[in-house]
């Protein structure tokens, strides 16, 4: 830019207030003092609405945030006692996993899951599982047979919803230890 560009800059702003500025000097003292205090008020308006407000909503949540997060904490470090639990059980052989797996079928599945074993693979078929039954046993066979889903297929079983919740219909692939 040129000097000449430059200074024509504040000359074209100037020109462009100089309306502004004739109103201004002929408004009354207190005609003035109104404006600048409608001025103010819209600008502590702005500062409420962009920098206040937003700080006081964060910091109106960061409570429940807190207790969100506390929570959280509490299920990391239960599952990391549990996985050190887990690690530090002694190995276990094939025959006595699959017993585990068979007892805990039996137990926390009933009649409505089938198990078949094929290899170091153990299909369980479920017919009208329920999902606390499911997720109970499907704990249960981890901890106790040390066994581990490797395919499920699992769809919703038809018909009405039973007041304990959905039941389900289809298998799971366990992984056991090797023979």
């Amino acid at each position: 830019m040129s000097a000449h560009n430059h200074s024509a800059m504040p000359s074209a702003l100037s020109q462009t207030l100089q309306p502004l500025q004739t109103q201004w000097t002929r408004l009354a003292p207190r005609e003035r003092r109104s404006v600048a205090l409608a001025g103010a008020l819209l600008l502590l308006a702005l500062v409420w609405w962009l920098a206040l407000a937003p700080a006081l909503a964060t910091l109106r949540n960061a409570e429940a945030q807190h207790h969100t997060l506390d929570a959280q904490l509490q299920t990391m470090q239960r599952l990391q006692a549990e996985a050190q639990t887990l690690q530090s059980q002694p190995k276990m052989g094939f025959e006595e996993a699959l017993r585990a797996l068979e007892a805990s079928v039996r137990q926390r599945l009933g009649s409505t899951g089938q198990l078949q074993v094929v290899g170091d693979r153990a299909t369980v078929t479920l017919k009208g599982a329920s999902a606390d039954a499911l997720a109970r046993w499907l704990a249960q066979a981890r901890i106790n047979a040390r066994a581990l889903p490797s395919e499920v297929r699992l769809v919703r079983s038809p018909g009405a919803v039973p007041a304990g919740g959905p039941t389900w219909d289809g298998s799971l692939v366990m992984s056991l230890p090797s023979r």
